[in-house]
């Protein structure tokens, strides 16, 4: 299960998505995600997914690694469908004793169940296709604005991608208590949900004290390096838009307009 959690890691691999300048993914990944939630019917759906399915191809990164992300919110996806099935009320489809599953009730949880899974996998995209340095500043470059407001844009770009750059590194040494802690005759999975808690105690200590070994070790590094902020610092690699990047934002906003549009269609 730790293994399935794709978020923050970085696929290398040579492609279209992942030569296009990290605003242009950082920008499309939170249109993409704000269109969901502004479609009226299965159109728009289809029409996100065909969008996504066309990215992964591009992207070059494996349908199935992106799909065994899926696995560590599946638990979530069954709770946020069984919530919507059980308990929207509307038309009477099927009623067992006390339960009752209405029409309204498997409309919202079809819908809450392709939000989410297409909201992962296009977040997924992103961290899988741009390496955690063009993450920042990309990151830093989009919210250069905020600066005006006295906002520390660098110092919080930074601190982002550090905490994306840390998920894989922590699920690795996770995966590595777990199993030292299974040779020495831990159980995790029997029990009740109590027992099965109390068990990962264990796990949670040699955790944290990793964690903030790791935080501390790198605030060493940084300071060795006479790291002092973003002010007066320049770029060895300057983010400048290519005709690929321009291309791929007429490709995003020809996607707004006919899945919203289309998506906002009542039929």
């Amino acid at each position: 299960m730790i293994r399935d959690i794709t978020l923050g890691q970085y696929y290398q691999v040579e492609s279209t998505i992942h030569r296009l300048d990290p605003r242009v993914k950082l920008g499309g990944t939170l249109l993409f995600i704000i269109s969901l939630f502004l479609f009226h019917n299965w159109l728009g759906y289809l029409i996100a997914a065909i969008g996504l399915c066309s990215v992964i191809a591009l992207s070059r990164v494996p349908f199935k690694f992106m799909v065994r992300g899926m696995k560590s919110i599946l638990f979530l996806l069954l709770i946020t469908v069984a919530f919507n099935l059980f308990l929207t009320p509307g038309t009477a489809l099927v009623t067992i004793w006390k339960i009752t599953i209405t029409i309204e009730g498997v409309k919202t949880a079809l819908t809450m169940a392709a939000r989410l899974t297409m909201l992962i996998i296009g977040s997924s995209i992103m961290t899988l296709t741009t390496t955690p340095n063009n993450l920042t500043d990309g990151l830093e470059r989009m919210m250069r604005p905020l600066k005006v407001v006295k906002v520390p844009v660098h110092e919080v770009a930074m601190m982002m991608s550090i905490a994306l750059r840390f998920i894989p590194i922590l699920l690795e040494e996770t995966d590595k208590i777990m199993k030292a802690q299974l040779a020495r005759g831990a159980d995790f999975e029997s029990g009740n949900i109590f027992r099965r808690a109390k068990a990962m105690v264990p796990i949670l200590v040699p955790l944290f004290i990793s964690a903030f070994r790791r935080a501390n070790d790198l605030a060493m590094a940084m300071e060795a390096r006479c790291y002092r902020g973003g002010d007066g610092r320049t770029k060895m690699k300057p983010l400048i838009y290519s005709r690929a990047d321009y291309m791929a934002w007429g490709c995003i906003v020809l996607y707004l307009v006919i899945s919203i549009v289309l998506g906002r269609i009542a039929f």
